[in-house]
């Protein structure tokens, strides 16, 4: 057995991560391979993640790393 990270979440430096603009990247697998999942915490905008340009870099980072942690 081997540990995996499967999710980061990007918060506002000191927000706790349930803040509203908490936006959390996983890894997911529906049996036909591994891929890349971008969630928002609120249903606002449908599906789809509202990304504010000075938050892109942290995001960036984290969507880089679970594509690479994919199997």
């Amino acid at each position: 057995m081997k540990p995996r990270i499967t999710q980061l979440t990007v918060v506002p430096e000191g927000m706790p991560i349930f803040d509203e603009l908490a936006i959390t990247v996983t890894i997911d697998d529906e049996a036909g391979g591994e891929f890349v999942v971008v969630r928002g915490q609120t249903d606002t905008h449908h599906g789809s993640v509202a990304i504010n340009p000075s938050e892109w870099p942290a995001l960036r980072d984290a969507i880089d790393q679970m594509v690479k942690e994919c199997k």
